[in-house]
């Protein structure tokens, strides 16, 4: 197994080398995230333990990059801190697991054996429909490549319909999906905010890939006709 480690503290990415090494791995060691998205560009490996804080390139900004870039390889990010908002940011960025330092080297291999014993999954980061990119983690769109404003209702309904494009669902299954006790007593409200959607979209509507399935709801299509 071929282990990529990205950590700018010498001395311990020197002692995690020399861990992994004696559990059999092969471990190649950089310090920069520059250079880990270069490695990753250019060589295959099975798994990536990569720091949080580096110089230039954060861990975070590598981590996303190979998600959308659509590297699968499997992500363990070591951070300095415990916080929540550290994790969080980790795992919406597409990274499998964390390790919070300082942690033993027996916790890294172990967890290292977990990722590697998962079956491959495809992690995406930024969800494409046509000319629509949509990004969970930012709570960004992207129109034709522009960036476009969303109310926080309208981007959950368009990320439901981009999470399950091609289907068609209700405004019933929108309405559950979106709303939690605060939905609005109207019948179209769901109308309304699909047509907002579509305007600031800037799509013309016989292009638009969010298509309305008469007497049922709505669809998006995955991709341009």
């Amino acid at each position: 197994m071929r282990i990529l480690l990205v950590e700018d503290e010498a001395r311990l990415a020197s002692l995690i080398t020399q861990g992994l090494v004696e559990e059999g791995y092969a471990v190649d060691s950089v310090s920069t995230g520059e250079e880990a998205f270069a490695w990753l560009r250019h060589q295959v490996f099975d798994a990536v333990v990569l720091d949080v804080m580096l110089p230039g390139m954060t861990g975070f900004a590598v981590c996303r990059s190979a998600r959308e870039r659509g590297d699968q390889v499997p992500i363990l990010m070591l951070t300095a801190r415990d916080a929540v908002e550290d994790r969080v940011t980790g795992l919406d960025m597409g990274a499998d697991d964390y390790l919070v330092k300082p942690f033993a080297l027996a916790e890294l291999a172990a967890r290292l054996r977990a990722l590697l014993r998962r079956p491959p999954q495809v992690a995406e980061v930024v969800v494409t429909c046509g000319p629509i990119r949509l990004d969970p983690a930012r709570k960004q769109v992207w129109s034709h490549g522009q960036p476009v404003i969303l109310g926080s209702k309208e981007f959950s309904i368009l990320e439901y319909l981009m999470r399950n494009a091609d289907l068609v669902l209700t405004r019933t299954m929108i309405t559950d999906h979106v709303w939690n006790y605060d939905f609005p007593n109207s019948t179209n409200v769901i109308d309304v905010h699909i047509r907002a959607l579509r305007r600031k979209l800037n799509i013309p509507l016989p292009d638009s890939p969010i298509e309305t399935v008469r007497g049922v709801g709505y669809r998006i299509r995955s991709r341009s006709t």
